[in-house]
């Protein structure tokens, strides 16, 4: 029972983009909003010194951009939360697709006013071979950007997946107000002279209401209504098995510089996003509800500690229970191994874990032993094919 529980309630996912649609900045808000982190650190801000959590490489804060997958664990209203923060500038992709194959479901980035770019439509492809449960974020809305539906329409065709807005904007750049959340809704109202200091006002209000007129204007409640009754005509209600089978991505919109739509989006995605599910194997299908440990390999860093020569293996848990100190079977070498310091993970930032469940994402120190795509089970010759969905070569980092 105690197993059952502690899957059902984890969330492993990855955060896409192309390069500077804002990926690295929402993953920042959300550890913020998750408690794990008390100061957001703004990527290319010359006014915050502080660099991005999840950017820990030296090349990394000085190019402003992600180069390697992040893993960061959190607790968010009795939810564990695992985040895999990855690069978005193409130089680095191949870090990007195998870190696809570990995770349960997928946030897209896009900025608003770019809208769908080129590194997206590669990593769209990898989600849709895999079915991946994946959600949208229109990013940068306190900027000017192209037309919502125009956006919508783009994601659709470019992305070739169906699209259903639980979130909508009140104007944009200089005139963004707020958005209304149609999945509970409420009106989020934005404040840009308040930037990082609080996300905004929230208020309950159906759209019928004479007050919302009184909120944002009567030509903007005018305008907000109009668009949502097209919304309502054009795309069909929301609903949960479509999104879960990889058919069609909620989308919301916001400004994550601001913290602002991050809420919003946090909480939709605890609710529906997937707990861990099924994993194959050459043998036979993995449930992650079984009592015996499997995992894989599916990422080796070099030097993570610049004071140290080290390899972190990134072992993600499909099945069972890991134990600190328990020997477990490398299939590939037919040996069994103990752990005695598996790490789990903020950014850099690392501690010893004793247990760990499906979904969880842990790193093991490695003196060479460990290739990606290997398995490591509780006595049984399974070889986990996740890591080969992706049409990469293996290399280390």
């Amino acid at each position: 029972m105690y197993l059952t529980q502690e899957i059902k309630r984890r969330r492993t996912f990855a955060i896409i983009s192309h390069s500077d649609a804002g990926k690295t900045t929402l993953t920042e808000k959300l550890l913020l909003f998750g408690g794990a982190i008390h100061v957001a650190g703004a990527v290319k801000s010359n006014k915050i010194k502080k660099g991005a959590t999840s950017d820990f490489m030296e090349i990394e804060r000085q190019r402003g951009i992600s180069v390697a997958t992040s893993v960061m664990g959190f607790e968010y209203k009795d939810i564990k939360i695992n985040i895999l923060d990855t690069p978005g500038h193409e130089d680095f992709a191949e870090d990007t697709y195998r870190t696809l194959t570990a995770v349960d479901s997928v946030i897209i980035v896009i900025d608003c006013a770019k809208g769908v770019e080129t590194q997206t439509r590669k990593l769209m492809e990898v989600c849709r071979m895999r079915n991946t449960p994946v959600m949208v974020f229109i990013n940068k809305l306190d900027r000017n950007g192209k037309d919502p539906f125009d956006l919508l329409d783009e994601i659709e065709s470019e992305l070739k997946i169906k699209v259903r807005p639980l979130a909508y904007p009140i104007g944009m750049g200089s005139s963004f107000k707020g958005v209304y959340n149609l999945f509970e809704k409420k009106l989020s109202l934005f404040f840009p002279e308040d930037r990082q200091t609080r996300e905004g006002e929230v208020v309950e209000i159906e759209l019928n209401d004479p007050k919302l007129d009184e909120i944002i204007t009567e030509k903007d409640a005018g305008n907000l209504r109009s668009d949502l009754e097209l919304v309502k005509g054009v795309y069909p209600e929301f609903e949960l098995d479509t999104y879960l089978s990889g058919e069609v991505a909620p989308v919301f919109f916001g400004s994550a510089l601001n913290n602002f739509g991050v809420m919003e989006l946090l909480d939709c995605f605890i609710q529906i996003a997937p707990h861990p599910g099924k994993s194959r194997t050459i043998q036979r299908e993995i449930d992650p509800f079984e009592e015996k440990l499997t995992g894989f390999i599916f990422k080796i860093h070099a030097n993570m500690d610049p004071n140290h020569r080290d390899r972190i293996a990134f072992l993600k848990i499909c099945s069972g229970t890991f134990e600190r100190n328990k020997p477990y079977l490398h299939v590939s070498s037919g040996k069994n191994i103990k752990f005695s310091s598996p790490n789990a993970f903020m950014a850099d930032k690392k501690s010893i874990v004793d247990f760990a469940y499906p979904g969880d994402i842990i790193g093991l120190h490695d003196t060479g032993n460990f290739k990606i795509g290997d398995t490591l089970t509780e006595g049984k010759n399974l070889n986990l094919q996740e890591s080969r969905v992706s049409p990469l070569k293996c290399s280390v980092i």
